[in-house]
């Protein structure tokens, strides 16, 4: 028997009822609790508390999505996952990876160092000089939240005038200015969910908008076969950023072929699981089970 924990802003979640009832089913123990709850001692010996439960007890910990939340709680979050780590139970993902994974341009420029083909990217904080590369992005181009899912605060923006307004208002504010060309995918792309060295299920998001989240009503299909490119590239990128459990984005370019968006280190499958045969949050599951038992 396994105690696996699965840390979550919403205990309540379909994703966190879907692991509780798949740890159940599988015959081990599940503890949810939310970030919110965790109390750190230090001096009386160091130690990590839930209502009462000494974390470290725990054999595993699965991280669902951390949520909107200050910078200063980002960070003890975080620092909260590499203690709990240290300790020697097994964290899924690690706090390293989704480090790496919650910013879109850390993930393009390893991605890319590993010879992973990606969208063309400017990053940078001066209005001004990011706009000298609106030509050599080509129009339109999207402006994206340097943090953030879902597609959630993505522009498609057309003309340059109107990206010097939204590129200054963002500046202002103190925002990091991510531009990127805009890839002219049909109206769809894929996600892949990777879980270890597995592609394990995939679907197309096929959109009326140039937005393909599912979230935002993209109508998911079921990608199977998974072509083979895609499931290397989904399994490369992976392990490139250190996810063990993720959710790839993958899109088609017409001359370039397939190229990443990005890597979700904590990604939702609710999409994914109403078109895929089989219990993902059970692969989750039985994944983190034989880690803990090697």
């Amino acid at each position: 028997m396994v105690i696996i924990g699965v840390v979550t802003r919403n205990p309540h979640g379909w994703a966190t009822k879907e692991l509780r009832k798949a740890i159940e089913k599988l015959g081990h123990v599940p503890f949810i609790f939310r970030f919110r709850d965790i109390i750190a001692e230090v001096g009386f010996p160091a130690r990590v508390f839930v209502k009462g439960c000494d974390v470290s007890s725990l054999s595993a910990i699965i991280v669902r999505p951390i949520g909107r939340c200050s910078l200063e709680q980002a960070i003890f979050r975080m620092d909260v996952l590499h203690w709990i780590e240290d300790r020697g139970v097994y964290v899924v993902n690690s706090p390293s990876a989704i480090e790496i994974a919650v910013d879109k341009y850390r993930t393009l420029y390893l991605l890319e160092r590993a010879g992973i083909p990606v969208p063309k990217t400017v990053v940078g904080e001066c209005c001004e000089e990011v706009l000298k590369y609106i030509n050599d992005l080509g129009k339109p181009i999207v402006v994206k939240p340097l943090f953030g899912s879902r597609g959630l605060g993505s522009f498609r923006v057309r003309s340059k005038d109107y990206a010097w307004r939204v590129l200054s208002d963002l500046a202002f504010l103190k925002h990091v200015l991510y531009v990127q060309e805009y890839i002219r995918h049909r109206g769809r792309d894929i996600r892949v969910f990777v879980i270890g060295d597995r592609a394990v299920a995939a679907m197309y998001r096929v959109a009326r908008s140039w937005k393909t989240n599912v979230y935002l009503g993209a109508k998911p299909i079921r990608l199977y076969p998974i072509p083979q490119e895609v499931e290397e590239l989904a399994i490369k990128s992976c392990r490139v950023v250190g996810c063990e459990i993720a959710g790839v984005d993958i899109v088609e370019d017409r001359e370039r072929g397939y190229l990443v968006l990005e890597v979700n280190s904590q990604p939702g499958w609710r999409g994914l699981q109403s078109v895929t045969p089989f219990s993902i949050a059970e692969e989750i599951v039985k994944y983190v089970v034989s880690r803990v038992r090697r």
